[in-house]
């Protein structure tokens, strides 16, 4: 699904995207899914009989809306939106994204969309566009990213309008960890899922019950595309919800929906191959050298990208020490408590394992973070030091555990500059910091509960 906009061709598009309409004469509308820096979809829904637009450039919409904030609303602070005139830029059809989407009421179609400025330049806060630039840099040196996800996610039950904790859809037995039993029991949303997967062309592979109650991993299929690694896995985040609602639940992707219960992760495994379709980190005296200096920059920027790693102020909360959620910029060997695994380190299946995002991270910015920080490691030649064997932290410098901290560093940090540049930087950061004043100002109920007739 990755688009060449240099090549992309229209008439061709065009062609494909009629046919689509025709072999498909029931659909109602085509929903266009403009992914944003949040990870919210944003867009419009588009009549069928007016497909044509979107492979002649006749879609518009405002670049401002990538750096709109959570509740949809322009932060000035970026510099975009109704500051600078709030300038259109030129909606692009990911074709191979065209499909249609089986849970709604009304027959419809899905497609994602990247964007162009007025002038044919790629868009700078366009997330698709900003992974395509990443994974450009390694292409420049004869290298392919492989890339594939791990998502976490709970079921809940109907989640109303309104404030007010999750709760799951039901109880089930204790042990809920790979429990045969409980995957049955959520077999018909389950069997939907996979097979919506294969209605949008998301390579779903193994599905696993998670340790939370209701809660569900997905692990997807490597592919030699990082940007399409990033669209299967925010795809399959609308799949699992509109799947739940199908079946009268619903689901959420936060980091830590339950302050007593596991939070939830997306892992992401990454290897280098190159222009043979051989992994560069394959050894067979233990973990090679190449791998060793990938692991290292990812280690080494970490800190500086967790902003982008944990990007909401529910996110710091699945941090804690003795967790699957590590604490510290550190490695090991098939040790599922560091910051970055080595499950295998010979052969083809030689990779590392980054296990820091929360389930509610933008896939397209934390593998472009990954990429990042490998490519860094690379350059400078970064040793990891040595790995750790048990615990998931160890003395000396930590992970952030407060939002704000990690919002500052980003903000000021050279390789996030290097990674994503100095303008997305720029928007990222006070695109956080503005939400960070918002909710910072907001008293919540257990205050209320806790402090106002105690003190």
């Amino acid at each position: 699904m990755t688009i060449n906009l240099a090549t992309f061709d229209g008439e061709v598009a065009a062609d494909r995207l009629q046919a689509f309409v025709r072999d498909n004469s029931d659909i109602e509308r085509i929903e266009l899914l403009f992914p944003t820096i949040n990870g919210i979809f944003r867009g419009k829904w588009l009549p069928p009989e007016d497909i044509s637009k979107l492979a002649k450039g006749g879609l518009r919409l405002p670049i401002s809306t990538y750096a709109l904030d959570t509740w949809g609303r322009d932060v000035d602070a970026t510099g975009l939106g109704i500051v600078d005139g709030d300038p259109d830029g030129i909606g692009i059809p990911v074709v191979d994204s065209l499909a249609r989407i089986p849970w709604t009421k009304h027959p419809a179609a899905q497609i994602l969309m990247t964007m162009i400025t007025m002038d044919g330049e790629p868009c700078r806060y366009d997330p698709r566009q900003v992974l395509a630039g990443a994974v450009s840099r390694f292409k420049n040196v004869g290298l392919t990213p492989v890339v594939a996800t791990e998502l976490e996610f709970f079921f809940t039950r109907p989640i109303a309008a309104g404030p007010g904790a999750p709760e799951p859809p039901f109880e089930t037995a204790n042990g809920n960890l790979c429990n045969l039993d409980v995957l049955a029991a959520y077999d018909d949303v389950l069997h939907d899922i996979r097979q919506f997967c294969d209605t949008q062309g998301v390579a779903a592979d193994v599905v696993l019950a998670e340790a939370g109650n209701g809660q569900f991993e997905l692990n997807f299929k490597h592919v030699a595309d990082a940007v399409l690694a990033a669209d299967q896995a925010i795809l399959f985040k609308r799949i699992v919800i509109g799947s739940a609602q199908k079946h009268g639940m619903d689901a959420t992707f936060m980091a830590k929906p339950y302050g007593d219960d596991v939070g939830s992760g997306m892992h992401v495994h990454v290897s280098l191959v190159d222009a043979a379709g051989n992994t560069i980190f394959s050894s067979n005296d233990g973990v090679g050298l190449k791998l060793q200096q990938a692991i290292g920059g990812v280690l080494a920027t970490m800190r500086e990208l967790q902003a982008i790693f944990a990007p909401n102020l529910n996110s710091y909360r699945r941090f804690q020490p003795n967790s699957f959620a590590p604490v510290s910029p550190v490695w090991g060997l098939d040790h599922r408590g560091v910051a970055v695994r080595v499950p295998e380190s010979a052969g083809p299946g030689a990779r590392l394992e980054h296990r820091i995002c929360g389930a509610d991270v933008n896939p397209y910015l934390a593998i472009t973070a990954i990429l990042g920080g490998m490519r860094i490691g690379l350059e400078k030649q970064i040793s990891p030091g040595a790995p750790i064997e048990s615990g998931n932290g160890v003395a000396g410098e930590k992970l952030h555990h407060d939002w704000k901290s990690a919002v500052d560093e980003f903000a000021e940090s050279a390789a996030a500059a290097d990674i994503f540049g100095d303008d997305f930087r720029n928007v990222y950061s006070a695109l956080r910091q503005s939400e960070i004043e918002a909710l910072s100002k907001m008293v919540s109920d257990v205050e209320y509960r806790t402090y106002l007739r105690s003190i």
